[in-house]
């Protein structure tokens, strides 16, 4: 029973994990895309494109005007790269924790 108890557990702690480093994956490609489509210059006015930058936008809050740039491609690359790497580091390593103690 308590061999049972203990897989249960384990495989309840790892899918923890694994929604964890799911929801930092998530969050950093909502970043990521939006540096993509400024990049290429994607038409602001798509209702597409206007859910990505919303989304962005909500996600590195935080992080807005921390780089202040001359150019605007340097500036939302450092300004979303930022939060996309911070939820990256952050996600996978309470993930990796939580693997190592299941």
């Amino acid at each position: 029973m308590d061999s049972e108890r203990m897989v249960r557990r384990q495989n309840g702690t790892r899918r923890t994990a694994l929604t964890i480093s799911t929801i930092a994956d998530v969050a950093a490609g909502f970043l990521v895309l939006w540096i993509v489509l400024f990049l290429l210059g994607a038409n602001q006015a798509n209702v597409f494109v206007e859910f990505v930058q919303g989304t962005a936008d909500w996600l590195g809050w935080w992080a807005q005007d921390i780089f202040t740039m001359d150019t605007e491609g340097i500036r939302v690359v450092l300004n979303y790269g930022l939060p996309a790497v911070i939820y990256l580091l952050i996600g996978h390593g309470i993930a990796a924790r939580l693997n190592r103690a299941a």
